[in-house]
């Protein structure tokens, strides 16, 4: 295999999210696993991430207002506010809405009812200290509300400028249709990349017919492509089926299959897999949830990682993403995944 890095600026080249969206960054930063759900985290350290990530070209972060119930919006306004206004203006702000929680932590369902977004949207705003935020998305679908009347009320919310883009999460192609005929959907979020391989057969080739792009999540498998064992109580990959058992046994011994040809080339696992994503299309931006700043840097480094059509098919000859075992949540979270219907 030919892979090989290099300087080209040509790997920092911005990405059109959809035909109607924002150009950002090619790779994004996912903010979720700074508010307790991998484990505990420092905030100081966090915000030192987030910093590392817009300094060094991030202009996309996620982020979910039931991340950390609040917590993780208010740790995003912090690291903002520290900067000089010139440089927060880059920053676009993806928010996520609609998944409830009991006080315990627990899930609750989803409420996709246009009252309750439009409600979510005013305390997100207070949270993060912004006039606007820059992507609205559900989290899931609500299968009780029409996603026609969800999405009607993100472009009311646009209408009245608090809200610039709409987008959508875990979506199949059929609701992403129905929702563009109220508003353009500019991406939607999905569980893709070199582990995760499920949406290649119809959802990405339907969102592409649709010019939807695509921000891609899990493009690490949570983890479990650098090496993490999760032990810690508040960890919710404790739960999830390819992390436990004989699955996650199965599962580390398949993605070791991956460790020689990212030594042989001079990089990690994790920067091979981001690699791996970048080069699926230009459609599509990796968004990395890097909790530390030798993590954002580390992601970074993939940019200058390029591979030719004969790495790709190397690749796939070397790792078979239909060996992994165990599906992505458990069985009750499946059952609310619109995407893999």
């Amino acid at each position: 295999m030919s892979m090989h890095t290099t300087a080209s600026t040509t790997s920092t080249a911005s990405r059109q999210l959809g035909r109607t969206g924002p150009h950002v960054f090619p790779i994004a930063l996912g903010c979720m696993g700074m508010s307790g759900m991998y484990g505990t985290t420092e905030d100081a350290e966090s915000i030192r991430a987030i910093h590392a990530a817009i300094d060094g070209g991030v202009t996309l972060i996620d982020t979910g207002d039931f991340y950390g119930m609040g917590h993780n919006e208010m740790l995003i306004a912090r690291a903002l506010g520290e900067l000089p206004p010139s440089t927060r203006e880059k920053v676009l702000l993806s928010v996520k809405f609609g998944a409830m929680r009991t006080p315990s932590g627990a899930w609750a369902g989803f409420d996709g009812r246009p009252a309750a977004v439009k409600n979510y949207l005013a305390y997100s705003l207070k949270r993060l200290g912004v006039a606007q935020v820059s992507i609205y998305r559900p989290a899931r679908i609500d299968d009780h509300i029409p996603i026609e009347e969800t999405i009607g009320a993100v472009a009311d919310m646009i209408k009245q400028g608090f809200v610039r883009y709409a987008a959508l999460s875990e979506a199949s192609v059929e609701t992403t249709r129905r929702a563009q005929t109220v508003t353009p959907i500019v991406d939607v979020q999905l569980e893709y990349g070199i582990t995760t391989r499920g949406m290649e057969a119809k959802v990405l080739p339907g969102l592409r017919d649709l010019g939807v792009g695509v921000t891609a999540y899990g493009v690490l498998l949570r983890g479990l492509v650098s090496g993490a064992r999760p032990t810690e109580k508040s960890d919710f990959r404790r739960f999830l089926p390819r992390f436990t058992g004989a699955a996650g046994e199965a599962n580390r011994q398949l993605i070791a299959a991956l460790d020689g040809v990212a030594a042989q080339h001079g990089v990690t696992v994790s920067e091979l897999a981001i690699a791996w994503s970048l080069h699926r299309g230009t459609d599509i931006i990796p968004l990395l949830g890097s909790r530390t700043v030798a993590q954002v840097q580390s992601s970074l480094r993939a940019l200058d990682l390029q591979l030719t059509p004969e790495d790709l098919i190397g690749l796939d000859q070397v790792f078979s993403a239909d060996g992994i075992q165990g599906t992505r949540y458990d069985k009750i979270a499946m059952t609310h995944l619109d995407s893999e219907r």
